[in-house]
């Protein structure tokens, strides 16, 4: 299997992520990130969908997503050609002794601190997953009280937009 980045235009309408998601459910395959949010067209959203499929399974999902009314386009983002990032906050559990390590991670990982208490800080860090996954093992061991990932969002490099080869300006 291999891991594929699809990003959807589709138009902001309810229940459509549910059709969306129950589609690749009835395949039988796992979602590994889903990520929605609107776009700069009024009334569109883009999703974006990390999935471990093989290529005939995943051609098949496609056609048939491009079979739903609401979807406009679907693109996939090959990891080379586009900008990929994920979104961490983390709570931190800090004492006296603890504190300046962990704010030395942050530094070296350009997080930031989005919220101090006496006992725990709020980091904040953004970057690929290969980051992430690093950032999260460096400060493990001062005790992680609470976390939130964000899924994978992705971008196609270069001057051309999903939303441009749909509607000329």
């Amino acid at each position: 299997m291999s891991t594929h980045v699809l990003s959807l235009l589709v138009e902001d309408k309810p229940g459509l992520l549910t059709r969306v998601a129950g589609l690749f459910a009835r395949r039988g395959f796992n979602i590994n990130s889903l990520a929605v949010g609107p776009t700069e067209v009024d009334g569109l959203s883009r999703i974006t969908v990390v999935v471990d499929v093989e290529d005939l399974p995943l051609e098949q999902v496609t056609k048939q997503l491009n079979k739903l009314v609401n979807v406009i386009k679907i693109v996939e983002l090959d990891p080379g050609q586009s900008v990929q990032r994920e979104h961490l906050l983390v709570k931190v559990r800090v004492d006296n002794s603890s504190r300046s390590a962990v704010l030395e991670a942050v530094n070296l990982f350009r997080a930031r601190v989005v919220d101090v208490a006496t006992d725990a800080l709020v980091i904040e860090v953004t970057g690929d997953s290969g980051k992430i996954t690093a950032f999260l093992k460096v400060i493990e061991p001062y005790g992680i009280r609470e976390l939130a990932q964000s899924g994978l969002l992705a971008i196609g490099r270069g001057p051309k937009s999903i939303t441009e080869r749909v509607f000329k300006s």
